[in-house]
């Protein structure tokens, strides 16, 4: 589990420059991943080792500049209350504003790290210029331009230091959670309600009624574990009140602290670009993954619909095409008990733990007719392979050359490992270490 860091400050300082670089830095180290909207207000991302996750808070502001003050103050009070820690972002163009003091005011109080951020210094005029944010009473600050990345890695080296160690222990003593996850209004508390047959979760037709994330303890399949509803996920374009940016923050902690989600998909609405936010949001935070399509009662159908619905989900969500699809509607009840048992398979799969023994008899004759293709003339030859200890699925394969071993054949070494061992609906890692 991770810790969430967020940004704040008031409109046009750059917030949302910094949060995106942080966010591509973070897909460079990993596969660039198709279908992820690049206006999200939420993301992951890693220095020095350490991942964290990034809250934007730009743009949730709205209204006029005489209720702006009461506004940035309820945003802010909402990060402080949910963040690891706080990035208070400022503008050396427009110098100290009395937006600024308010957040400053806000954030003296506070106990969590607050780093203080001068934005857009790209030469020494403009480094000068910002010594007059000392008056803000937070202490020393850092200069940065996000807009080319110039100073961020002090910034960070600090920012990952101050992060407090999160307790694994906690989280492996506590009962299996089940995230109900998706964008509001696909039917996650009438999906719960008619699971545990009685009607704890209010239900409207207006998207948001649900403002937090609720565990229920549930007991099927002789398999406790806990239902978490959680909030409906927007873009940050859609987000305007700051109870409903809240929730989206406790959103976000939820399916870190999970170990399935069960992402609801609106049949009438698809397979659209910010479902497709959630399920890699998920997928990046290596948790078990179900999608579940509701509503699939009043969709006009025939024989052909349902494969082609299927057809066009694993299109959107490659390479990670091995998750199960369940047509369910919670309006009759259709198919949910499938749904949860389908989700506890998932997490069988995910806390499955393979035999060293067994993982070489039954890998190393495959990989001797496949071996891996030769690189600039080397020949890579793999000796051992073993699990490692983590909670989800992760290999390491020993070899001569790892640094010869392309993304295929990785792809093509975890394509086996789903097919003879069964990780149906986990992403699996597979690292190639030298021998």
């Amino acid at each position: 589990m991770s810790n969430i860091v967020a940004i704040v400050g008031r409109p046009n300082v750059g917030k949302s420059t910094f949060f995106n670089r942080l966010i591509q830095r973070r897909e460079a180290i990993v596969d660039a991943v198709s279908g992820v909207t690049r206006d999200r207000h939420y993301g992951k991302s890693d220095w020095n080792g350490k991942e964290f996750s990034l809250i934007d808070t730009g743009g949730y502001v709205k209204g006029s500049d005489d209720i702006f003050e009461a506004e940035i103050d309820k945003q802010v009070e909402l990060a402080i209350e949910e963040a690891d820690a706080i990035i208070f972002m400022v503008d050396v163009e427009a110098g100290v504003t009395g937006m600024d003091e308010d957040v400053a005011r806000l954030l003296r109080k506070v106990t969590k790290p607050v780093f203080l951020v001068v934005n857009k210094v790209d030469n020494g005029k403009r480094a000068e210029d910002a010594v007059e944010f000392y008056e803000l009473g937070l202490g020393d600050y850092y200069t940065i331009a996000s807009i080319n990345g110039s100073g961020t890695g002090d910034l960070l080296d600090d920012l990952v230091e101050a992060l407090p160690e999160k307790e694994e222990e906690e989280e492996q003593e506590e009962l299996p959670r089940f995230a109900v996850v998706g964008r509001p209004n696909a039917g996650k508390s009438s999906f719960i309600n008619a699971l545990i047959g009685e009607d704890r979760y209010i239900v409207t037709d207006i998207a948001g009624t649900t403002r937090d994330a609720i565990d229920t303890k549930y007991n099927r399949f002789g398999f406790d574990f806990n239902l978490v509803d959680t909030a409906g996920i927007r873009k940050k374009s859609k987000v305007k009140e700051d109870l409903e940016f809240y929730s989206v923050m406790r959103s976000v902690r939820a399916i870190e602290h999970s170990d399935v989600c069960l992402l609801v998909v609106d049949a009438n609405r698809g397979f659209d670009g910010q479902v497709q936010n959630i399920f890699w949001l998920a997928e990046r935070n290596r948790k078990g993954i179900v999608i579940l399509v509701n509503k699939w009662d009043i969709v006009e159908k025939d024989h052909k619909t349902t494969v082609a619905f299927e057809k066009h989900i694993r299109s959107q969500i490659e390479p990670f095409t091995d998750v199960p699809i369940v047509f369910i509607s919670a309006l009759t009840k259709q198919r949910i008990y499938k749904a949860i048992e389908t989700a506890v398979e998932v997490y069988k799969n995910r806390s499955k733990k393979i035999k060293t023994s067994v993982l070489n008899d039954t890998l190393l004759p495959i990989i001797e007719n496949y071996p891996p293709p030769a690189y600039k003339g080397k020949f890579v030859k793999i000796k051992y392979i073993m699990q490692l200890p983590t909670p989800q699925p992760q290999f390491a394969f020993f070899c001569n050359l790892p640094q010869y071993v392309r993304e295929p054949y990785k792809r093509f070494l975890e394509n086996k490992l789903r097919d003879i061992f069964d990780f149906k609906g986990v992403p699996v890692s597979v690292y190639m270490r030298k021998k």
